[in-house]
C-alpha cells in the first residue's frame, strides 16, 4: 500500500473487507430475521436483549485484532519480516489467551448480567440460552478475527472473505434447519452461529499459518516477544477500551430500552441490527485506512497518508448516501423483515423511528470513523480514545436525561448528537498534525 494511486489502492484493498463485513453481519442479522419470522416477536426480543453483551465480547476481539493489524502493517511496510513474523505469533498467542479468559468468565456471569439488564420476564430464559451458547463459541470468534487482522496487516483482504462467504451461507442454512425443521427455537439460532463461526475460524487460521510459513526471513525470529506484545498492546489496549466502552454504554442504554417493554425492545432489536450493519461498513473503511496509514507512516510518507485520507472520505461519503436513502425510504420494510407480520405495527413503528434518527447522523459518523482510522493507524491513540469517549458519554447522558420526557425517542436522538461531538474532537486532533510524530516501530 506504499505505491500506486491512493484511491485505487484503497478501493482494491477495502472492497473485499467491505464484503467480508457485510457477510459477517449476516450472522447477527440472519439470527434475528429467522427467529423473528419463524418463532415470533418474543424470540426477536430475546436475541435483542442479549445483543449488547455479545457486542461487548466482540468489541474485545475487534480491538485486540486492530492492534495486531497496525503493528504487523508497520513492520511489513518497512520490510522487517522477522519482526513481522514474531508479531504474528505474539498476536495469535495473546489473543487466544484473552479469549480463554473471557469464555470462562462469561459463562459464569451470563445469567446475572441478563437479569441485571431488566430483561422482560417473558424472554429471560431464551435470552440467557442464546447468550450462553454464544459465549461458549468465543474462542472461534477470536480465532477468526485474529486471522483476519493478520491477513489485513499483510495487505491481503481477499482470503478472509472467501471463508466468510462460505461460513455465512452455511450459518443461514443451519439457522433455517435448526429453527424450522428441528424446532430448537432461539437455541437453534445460537448453535447455528456457533458451528459456522467455529468452522470459519479454524479454516482461516490454518490458511494463515500455511501462508506465514512460506515467508522467508534473513534472521531467525521468536514465537513470542514481550517487547512486541507491548507495542501491540499500545494500540490494542486503547482500541479494546474504545470498543468496550461503547459496548458498556450500550449495556447501560439496553437496560433503559428493556424497561419500555417487549414491543419497543423488539423494534429496537431489529433496527439496531440494521444500523450496526451500516456503521460496521463505515468502520471497515476506517480499518482499511488504518492499515494504509500504518504502512505509509512506517515508510515516512505522510503526504501519501493525506491523499489516502481524502480518497477514503470520498468513498465513505458515497456509501453513506446510499445507506441514508435506504433507511429513510425503506426503514419500515427493513424492520418488517425481522417480524412474522402478526400485530407488529408498534414494533415496526418504533424501529423505523430509530432508523430515521440515525440516518440523519450518518454523514457525521462516516467522517468521524475515517478520521479515527487515520489517528489509530498513525499510533495517535489518545486522540482516538478521547473522540470515542466523547461520543459515548454524550450518547448515554442524552438517553437517560431525556428518557422521562421523550421515552424511547431519547435513545434515538442520542446517537446523532454523540456522533457530532465525537466528530468535532476527531477533527481537532487531525488538524493539530500531531499524528505525524506518533508512529514508532
Amino acid at each position: 500500500m506504499t505505491t500506486g494511486k491512493p484511491a485505487k489502492v484503497l478501493l482494491a484493498f477495502s472492497l473485499p473487507m467491505l464484503l467480508s463485513t457485510a457477510f459477517q453481519q449476516m450472522y447477527n442479522i440472519a439470527d434475528s430475521v429467522i427467529a423473528g419470522k419463524f418463532v415470533g416477536t418474543s424470540a426477536l426480543a430475546a436475541i435483542g436483549a442479549s445483543f449488547p453483551v455479545t457486542m461487548l465480547f466482540l468489541a474485545v476481539a475487534l480491538g485486540a485484532s486492530v492492534g495486531s493489524s497496525v503493528i504487523i502493517s508497520q513492520y511489513f511496510g518497512i520490510k522487517k519480516l522477522d519482526k513481522m513474523k514474531t508479531a504474528v505469533w505474539t498476536s495469535i498467542i495473546s489473543i487466544m489467551a484473552v479469549a480463554a479468559l473471557l469464555t470462562v468468565t462469561g459463562l459464569i456471569i451470563c445469567r446475572p448480567v441478563i437479569k441485571l439488564l431488566q430483561t422482560p420476564s417473558d424472554v429471560l430464559d431464551d435470552a440467557n440460552a442464546y447468550l450462553y451458547i454464544y459465549i461458549a463459541g468465543l474462542p472461534f470468534l477470536f480465532l477468526y478475527n485474529a486471522a483476519t487482522a493478520i491477513f489485513t496487516g499483510l495487505g491481503d483482504s481477499k482470503t478472509p472473505l472467501y471463508f466468510l462467504i462460505f461460513s455465512s451461507v452455511f450459518n443461514v442454512a443451519l439457522d433455517i434447519a435448526f429453527v424450522t425443521a428441528v424446532k430448537w427455537g432461539v437455541r437453534g439460532v445460537a448453535w447455528a452461529t456457533f458451528i459456522a463461526q467455529g468452522l470459519s475460524g479454524v479454516l482461516a487460521m490454518a490458511t494463515l499459518l500455511a501462508r506465514i510459513a512460506k515467508i522467508k526471513t534473513e534472521n531467525p525470529y521468536k514465537k513470542f516477544d514481550f517487547a512486541i506484545l507491548k507495542k501491540i498492546a499500545s494500540v490494542a489496549g486503547p482500541s479494546i477500551l474504545q470498543q468496550s466502552f461503547i459496548s458498556v454504554g450500550q449495556l447501560c442504554v439496553q437496560g433503559l430500552i428493556n424497561s419500555f417493554g417487549t414491543e419497543v425492545l423488539a423494534g429496537y432489536s431489529a433496527a439496531i441490527k440494521v444500523n450496526i450493519f451500516c456503521v460496521a461498513i463505515f468502520n471497515t473503511m476506517s480499518n482499511a485506512l488504518s492499515s494504509y496509514t500504518a504502512q505509509n507512516t512506517g515508510a515516512g510518507d505522510f503526504e501519501r497518508v493525506k491523499q489516502g485520507y481524502k480518497s477514503a472520505m470520498l468513498i465513505i461519503a458515497a456509501v453513506a448516501a446510499v445507506f441514508i436513502m435506504l433507511l429513510v425510504f425503506l426503514g419500515d420494510k427493513l424492520v418488517a423483515m425481522f417480524t412474522d407480520g402478526k400485530d407488529d405495527a408498534v414494533v415496526i413503528a418504533e424501529g423505523r423511528k430509530f432508523l430515521w434518527f440515525v440516518a440523519a447522523g450518518y454523514p457525521v459518523v462516516a467522517y468521524k470513523v475515517v478520521t479515527d482510522g487515520l489517528l489509530r493507524g498513525s499510533g495517535y491513540m489518545l486522540a482516538f480514545m478521547i473522540s470515542t469517549f466523547t461520543d459515548l458519554i454524550v450518547r448515554v447522558g442524552v438517553s437517560f436525561i431525556f428518557a422521562g420526557g421523550l421515552g424511547f425517542a431519547s435513545v434515538c436522538v442520542s446517537f446523532p448528537v454523540g456522533w457530532v461531538l465525537g466528530a468535532v474532537a476527531s477533527l481537532i486532533f487531525y488538524l493539530s498534525g500531531r499524528w505525524k510524530s506518533k508512529s514508532k516501530v
